[in-house]
């Protein structure tokens, strides 16, 4: 851990659709030495997307839309720009923005300090100029839809924003009583700003995050604060996450279905265009960033995730109820969560 500046690390391990055992490691916070436990709240980065995309599914199970709807005639505070004029031929779709082959810009977010002025969701997706506190570039059509796969965060950020349209409440409202509470995830939440009283057992960023800022003063902040929910909002624990984690698995042979069908569940873990990437969660590999690898696209379902200070992995089984999940603080993590650990557990576990 020291090796690679981490922190604090914590990990939890499903067995036979249980979890087998959950630790943490390392400092909370670097400042105080307060310890890390399996309790403690990390953020989940992009694991947020996979979280929320079951609420999207559940919206269209519920009837709300559908999958193939033109994104632009369900949202009603923000219409996606077109000014290559691409939309004329090929409208994007809910499916698309799920599968990431949407055609939709910005990759990812930087966060903002926890003391900046935040922009309303339609402030960052609109246009970029000094009459918002957006910190990114507008999101907007690049290229024809459906014609290649391209991570994007900001087509996440449009399906963020559709769902509280068209359910008229706030995102974090929907995905608690959606998918958080009905799962039992006690120790999450999609909570941008982080409540105070959160505060005492939350992870503190790590790594580069930890340096004093240019002037030689205190650390920058004790993590960024994401108003894109869906893209990177979520709270949350290892522990948690591993009873997401076994829904998704006993969802996928129809033994529960407390939030999504069986059908809906598996349209998670197909890869739903051109491209890798489910509607939900990236198939075989171990980064939504990169195909499987041959012969592992029918074994495993993940995803991965990195903001300002934090960095984390998720994976599951397709079969056998089996996975791992791995959040850390720390912005050089990416060898300990990535290669190190998941090479440790598959072979212990025999899972390779």
């Amino acid at each position: 851990m020291e090796t690679h500046g981490v922190s604090a690390l914590s990990v939890a391990i499903v067995r036979d659709y249980r979890l087998h055992w959950a630790r943490a490691y390392g400092v909370a916070d670097e400042s105080s030495g307060a310890p890390a436990d399996a309790e403690t709240l990390f953020q989940a980065a992009s694991i947020s997307k996979p979280v929320s995309a079951m609420a999207v599914l559940r919206a269209v199970q519920d009837g709300l839309f559908e999958l193939d709807d033109d994104i632009n005639s369900i949202l009603r505070s923000w219409k996606l720009r077109d000014d290559a004029e691409l939309l004329a031929e090929t409208p994007v779709t809910v499916r698309m923005l799920l599968s990431m082959t949407a055609g939709t810009t910005v990759s990812g977010f930087p966060g903002y300090k926890p003391d900046a002025e935040l922009p309303t969701v339609p402030e960052v997706l609109g246009r970029k100029d000094e009459e918002t506190p957006a910190n990114t570039d507008p999101v907007v059509v690049g290229w024809q839809p459906g014609t290649r796969y391209q991570y994007s965060g900001g087509g996440s950020t449009i399906l963020q924003l559709a769902l509280s349209d068209v359910r008229a409440k706030p995102f974090e409202e929907i995905l608690q009583e959606t998918v958080l509470d009905p799962l039992g995830m006690t120790r999450s939440c999609f909570c941008q700003p982080l409540p105070a009283a959160l505060h005492g057992n939350a992870a503190r960023a790590g790594g580069s995050a930890t340096r004093p800022d240019e002037d030689g003063g205190a650390p920058r902040a004790n993590w960024h604060v994401y108003p894109e929910l869906y893209a990177a909002g979520l709270w949350t624990t290892p522990t948690d996450l591993a009873k997401f984690l076994v829904e998704v698995q006993l969802s996928l042979e129809g033994r529960s279905n407390r939030i999504l069908t069986t059908e809906s569940t598996r349209r998670m873990v197909t890869p739903g265009g051109v491209g890798h990437y489910a509607l939900g969660f990236t198939t075989g590999a171990d980064t939504p960033h990169r195909p499987a690898p041959p012969g592992e696209a029918d074994r495993f379902f993940g995803h991965t995730g990195g903001n300002w200070g934090f960095r984390g992995n998720f994976v599951g089984s397709l079969e056998g109820g089996n996975g791992y999940v791995i959040l850390a603080t720390g912005s050089e993590a990416n060898p300990v969560i990535f290669v190190e650990l998941p090479t440790r557990i598959r072979a212990a576990y025999g899972w390779e």
